[in-house]
């Protein structure tokens, strides 16, 4: 091959082989081979000259994708995420991409934008991409869901999400826990009427939060519990939720619990539509800590979740089970942060 031919294949869109790489040098493919395995010492100085001559000037990239699959890895990890554009979601996936920095692998990153038949479609690519595991956070476990990721051939582990019939690990927050530190928060602040805004409970990290938020306003009888649910929450709704619950409950410090950043948002930007102060009008408490949340009316009070310590858990969960750890299934619950702002 003369080098203008070798220079035009640089340009051309197909792959260069081992094949044009060991003809071009005029050695053998094994030759070759042992080059690229880092094998210099069953390699003369002359061989090794003519092969990374052959390399640069072909410019041959190694299929490392081929070379990880015939060593039955393909050092791929898939993550299968409800909504990647939820703060929630971008925290915990840069905790999942350090580790996978560190470790050596690359992340398949697809978005279901909560679509249950995308999910569907997701799960299918990245099996067909042999991926060496999954990450899911679904937008609901139902029972043709559990089916599909019962099939799943690689390890699979849950984030925020739990399923024990599936017999696989899961990392969250321990919801209980911290919905009810908000609400001995808000007790301590002398709220006696709360009014729960949530997406859908079937997701069942929020319904874990609903019923312990309800369970402790039954604990104290001066205390009252509303809820406001919707799969899709929007501006105008909430704000007619609010406007309605601050009628039914004059005379009394009123405060709105939202059970994740999706519905804070909505609240906050209901309260400004109402033209209501945060803690002066009604207080304002929330679990996830969007970074927006310290700058509205003074700061809203949250429930931080430790998003990307969970994202960094349930990587290393992953890895584990993908190098053959056989250990029963672990569901991990972390401890959220209260964080006191102005708005209780």
């Amino acid at each position: 091959m003369s080098d203008d031919n070798a220079l035009n294949n640089k340009n051309n869109k197909t792959f260069t082989t081992i094949s044009d790489v060991a003809k071009y040098a005029k050695v053998g493919k094994t030759s070759v081979s042992r080059y690229l395995n880092g094998e210099m010492d069953k390699l003369s100085d002359t061989l090794q000259e003519k092969i990374a001559d052959a390399i640069e000037q072909l410019d041959y990239r190694p299929n490392h994708s081929a070379r990880m699959l015939r060593a039955g890895e393909s050092k791929l990890i898939g993550l299968l995420f409800a909504d990647v554009t939820n703060p929630y979601s971008i925290d915990v996936l840069q905790g999942i991409e350090q580790v996978c920095h560190r470790e050596g692998y690359m992340l398949m990153v697809c978005n279901t934008d909560n679509e249950k038949d995308l999910q569907d479609n997701y799960l299918a690519l990245l099996e067909n991409y042999r991926v060496d595991g999954i990450i899911v956070n679904t937008a609901q476990m139902t029972p043709k869901q559990t089916e599909i990721l019962k099939k799943l051939t690689c390890p699979l582990v849950l984030v925020d999400r739990i399923n024990n019939s599936l017999g696989v690990d899961s990392v969250g927050l321990d919801n209980e826990a911290a919905a009810t530190t908000a609400c001995e928060h808000l007790l301590s602040q002398s709220y006696d009427a709360i009014l729960v805004i949530t997406e859908s409970t079937q997701v069942k990290p929020r319904r874990v939060r609903v019923e312990a938020i309800k369970a402790f306003t039954e604990q104290h009888s001066n205390m009252s519990f509303d809820l406001v649910e919707a799969d899709k929450l929007s501006e105008s709704f909430v704000a007619s939720s609010i406007s309605q619950f601050l009628k039914a409950n004059p005379n009394r410090k009123t405060a709105v619990f939202t059970t994740n950043g999706v519905a804070t948002m909505n609240a906050a930007k209901a309260l400004k539509q109402l033209g209501l102060k945060a803690n002066e009008d009604i207080g304002l408490i929330g679990i996830d800590d969007p970074e927006w949340a310290q700058l509205f009316d003074g700061g809203i009070t949250v429930m931080r979740q430790p998003t990307k310590e969970i994202g960094q858990t349930t990587c290393e969960r992953l890895l584990a089970r993908i190098k053959g750890d056989t250990d029963a299934p672990q569901n991990i619950q972390l401890s959220a942060t209260l964080i006191v702002r102005n708005s209780t």
